[in-house]
């Protein structure tokens, strides 16, 4: 059986910016470790849990709930993320400006069209803006063959997408 010491560790590893914070509160927190374990090795495994932790938490924003207020700009850069080319995302954006100005709770005149896309599926009036996103996106893959630009084009001629 290992015997517990406890002391203060020092930081063992030379990381920057917010991984250094990280590591030091992490390296900090460490009172007690295993006698035979090297403090550095406990500290590195703790820091790397962690970031991988934020890494998998700060990567699926479609998790959050709907009732959280989301911001647009939170929005506008999870879109950007999933539209690569610039101009494609400008087309995107003008899109949902028009359509519903960023606003998830956003509903049609008639109440038949919800949310950041205005669909009419009334799955997606549930959904939380992210999730939006990803449908709206799925829906210009199908009919605009992936062209945000096409979809844009289109609404301005018609008012619809």
């Amino acid at each position: 059986m290992n015997k517990l010491s406890t002391g203060v560790i020092h930081m063992c590893m030379k990381p920057v910016g917010l991984a250094q914070d990280y590591a030091h509160y992490l390296t900090a927190l460490v009172r007690s470790r295993l006698a035979d374990e090297p403090v550095c090795r406990i500290a590195r495994t703790r820091c790397m849990v962690l970031m991988a932790a934020l890494c998998i938490v700060g990567t699926t924003p479609a998790t959050a709930a709907k009732e959280v207020t989301t911001s647009i700009d939170s929005l506008k850069l999870y879109a950007h993320s999933r539209i690569v080319n610039y101009k494609e995302f400008q087309c995107f954006n003008q899109l949902i400006t028009r359509e519903s100005n960023w606003r998830v709770e956003a509903i049609n005149s008639n109440g038949k069209h919800f949310g950041l896309g205005q669909m009419r599926n009334t799955k997606y009036q549930n959904l939380d803006g992210y999730r939006m996103i990803d449908w709206s996106l799925r829906y210009i893959q199908s009919r605009y063959a992936g062209s945000s630009c096409k979809a844009y084009a289109h609404w301005q001629k018609n008012g619809w997408h």
